[in-house]
């Protein structure tokens, strides 16, 4: 059954990324068709050389597919140029990562500001009340003024979650988002997720643990560059939920 293009925020189809090493040609992705929905939280799968690190990349539009076609909220996005990539990145997009990447010596604020202040556009004039409001969100709004040698993992990740909603993106992508926060803090952390979500925040998560892909409502699984598997999540872990008891440190 097609999908209403209104009801779509991300498409692929045939997408292909090979590399080339000298005279070797490597595939890490190998013809991939993907309908993501607004409103949806998935999860991207797969053991380490499964093609999941590429189809970020290339659904966030830091590297370009040897063939294919991706469209991004209603626009064609394979073949634009540097410049007009860019601005997709910044206006349509909103990048989780696991290390955070905040500015070390920049208060919560001006990092959730940062975002804001490359929009081309200058369709976004207030930036420092969007910003608090984005802290607002996820629940940082006391914790404005520090910066994040100041801040836990969890909030220094709740930070970067809130930079990436600033500019209102069509999807967030979250690469990783809890590698690098303990198991407490992983469940807080797509806890939040799970609200953005229900909220109507459509939502990519790339994880390698089966567990924390559980918290999504969907999970599409690679390997060899191909989709393995692409279905409902069963037994949805919910938010306040723990992880099972062997994925606890």
């Amino acid at each position: 059954m097609s999908l209403d293009a209104r009801d779509v925020v991300l498409r692929v189809r045939a997408l292909r990324r090979v590399y080339t090493i000298g005279r070797n040609e490597i595939p890490a992705l190998q013809g991939v068709d993907l309908d993501v929905r607004r409103g949806e939280m998935i999860a991207i799968t797969g053991a380490s050389g499964s093609g999941k690190s590429t189809l970020l990349n290339l659904l966030g539009c830091l590297d370009q597919p040897t063939s294919g076609t991706y469209e991004l909220d209603g626009t064609r996005v394979d073949g634009l140029d540097a410049n007009q990539l860019a601005d997709v990145r910044n206006r349509r997009i909103g990048f989780v990562f696991q290390g955070f990447n905040l500015l070390a010596r920049t208060s919560a604020l001006d990092n959730v500001e940062l975002p804001l202040l490359y929009d081309r556009s200058g369709a976004r004039r207030d930036t420092r009340r969007l910003a608090a409001s984005a802290l607002e969100q996820v629940g940082l709004g006391d914790r404005m003024d520090h910066q994040p040698s100041e801040l836990s993992g969890g909030q220094q990740q709740r930070v970067a979650i809130a930079r990436a909603l600033v500019t209102r993106p069509a999807i967030l992508l979250a690469d990783e988002p809890t590698g690098a926060l303990d198991s407490r803090t992983t469940v807080e952390v797509m806890a939040l997720f799970q609200e953005l979500n229900d909220r109507g925040h459509t939502v990519l998560v790339v994880t390698h643990e089966r567990d924390v892909a559980r918290y999504s409502k969907r999970i599409v699984e690679l390997r060899d560059g191909r989709i393995l598997r692409d279905e409902a999540v069963r037994d949805r872990l919910r938010a306040g939920d723990p992880l099972p008891a062997e994925e606890v440190a």
